[in-house]
């Protein structure tokens, strides 16, 4: 029996989808604590190449999530039509997208692995030891295309409990190898950094095959029937139309964020490894937040195409109270312990007192990160992709790297500098994100 989003108690309809969107991002970033855990063993050069790498990755991977927001738009929206058939041929084109970019993708990334390392400010010991682990993670990148797109078709259609049990599917099999292929555990060989690209791209790999068969196997509210299986060119550009600006919106925050992290690499491998553990522990708590964000996402598309705006609305207005309230929480038990949390993972006396302070920096930014992550995701959901990429041209490209390297370099605070540039772009962001989203004219976006 599947719940209809569109009718009855909204605060039923936020917990039937926030919840297991929540759980699904709780083992994502367990994973990404997992993960680094391991890898902080091999030194700060492997904790570095992890961190830049995520970086430079986020760049392209940042197509995927747009795709995945074009995708939950137009599923959405047909789920509220009551239009299944449409829900499932917007599914496939998701999937051809994803699968064509990716193999650019993976092709591009391959030949240039050591430069993306070296363009981001990696020392000559972090290009050798981390070239493998690079060119191994950018050529499963279809493992994460299809796993952010298949996973927004679900969340899209209602199904946030299908999501959330593929990706801890998925992210199990990926702790569970880590360390056997890190360290050469048994019979498995010792890889050190390129063994957690490996259980990464094996891990994800799993999760995309469970997802095609549950779709095609029609287990969920959505399926896949084989005439299905086929280009439509209309569906595909009006997904790609949406898909295009929201691949732009967050690679303004994704670039952003690889101008953040090119500021700190001037300083050290220290000031590296310790802003990548800082942001693994943050992204602990952000992650499930943005499960959260997408609950309202999928309110907001389904209401909108039911014909109930003010019922979208209520409901990001509740969505994001209770996302603040979570994220405000976990802020403050980070400031707290955010030693003993740092010394979880290394000892580095470097690493440590840098780490510490990144940690309780970003965390001081918690409260507007919650609102201003649910509005963004609720604008995306309605199919209004441009509003939140003007934001982020405004806050992150205008704000936080000018800002950012003002404070840490001519100004002397080094990676504090970089960290108050990011609060101070999340705050101001989410202020306007409140004005905009009032303004209302969101509801009349087509999709």
């Amino acid at each position: 029996m599947h719940h209809d989003y569109t009718a009855g108690s909204l605060n039923r309809a936020i917990f039937l989808l926030a919840v297991p969107m929540v759980l699904e991002m709780f083992m994502e970033s367990l994973f990404g604590l997992a993960d680094v855990f391991w890898v902080a063993r091999l030194g700060a050069d492997a904790i570095a190449t992890v961190g830049l790498t995520e970086t430079g990755l986020t760049l392209v991977f940042c197509m995927a999530i747009g795709l995945s927001v074009g995708a939950t738009a137009v599923v959405a929206r047909r789920v509220g039509e009551k239009d299944n058939a449409g829900a499932g041929i917007a599914a496939i084109q998701a999937i051809l997208l994803g699968l064509i970019i990716s193999s650019i993708v993976a092709i591009i990334g391959y030949v240039f692995a050591p430069d993306l390392l070296r363009v981001l400010g990696g020392s000559e010991s972090v290009i050798r030891t981390g070239t493998n682990y690079t060119r191994t993670i950018v050529s499963g990148s279809a493992t994460v295309f299809l796993l952010f797109l298949i996973n927004a078709v679900f969340r899209g259609a209602g199904d946030p409990a299908i999501a959330m049990r593929v990706l801890w599917i998925a992210n199990l099999v990926n702790i569970v190898l880590n360390p056997f292929l890190i360290f050469g555990w048994g019979p498995f060989p010792e890889l050190g950094v390129t063994g957690s690209a490996v259980g990464t791209t094996i891990g994800r790999g799993t999760g995309v095959l469970l997802q095609l068969w549950i779709l095609f196997r029609g287990k969920g509210r959505i399926s896949i029937h084989h005439e299905q299986v086929r280009i439509d060119t209309k569906v595909m550009f009006s997904m790609l139309r949406l898909s295009l600006t929201a691949m732009f919106q967050y690679l303004v925050q994704m670039a952003s964020w690889v101008g953040i992290v090119r500021i700190i690499a001037g300083f050290s491998s220290a000031a590296v490894a310790a802003n990548t553990l800082a942001i693994k522990i943050v992204l602990f708590a952000i992650l499930p937040s943005w499960g959260m964000s997408n609950a309202a996402a999928t309110l907001v598309g389904q209401n909108l195409g039911a014909k109930r705006p003010d019922r979208a609305e209520q409901a990001v207005w509740r969505t994001g109270l209770f996302n603040t309230i979570f994220l405000g929480a976990i802020g403050v038990f980070f400031i707290a312990f955010a030693e003993p949390l740092i010394h979880l993972f290394t000892d580095d006396p470097e690493v440590v007192p840098i780490a510490v302070s990144g940690l309780r920096m970003l965390s001081y930014g918690n409260i507007s990160y919650a609102y201003g992550m649910v509005l963004s995701a609720a604008f995306n959901g309605a199919g209004d992709t441009f509003t939140p990429t003007i934001l982020n041209l405004i806050c992150f490209w205008l704000c936080q790297i000018p800002l950012g390297y003002y404070l840490a370099i001519p100004m002397g605070w080094g990676p504090v500098g970089a960290w108050t540039a990011i609060i101070t772009a999340d705050t101001l962001l989410a202020l306007l994100a409140v004005i905009l989203f009032r303004r209302g004219k969101w509801k009349g976006a087509v999709v």
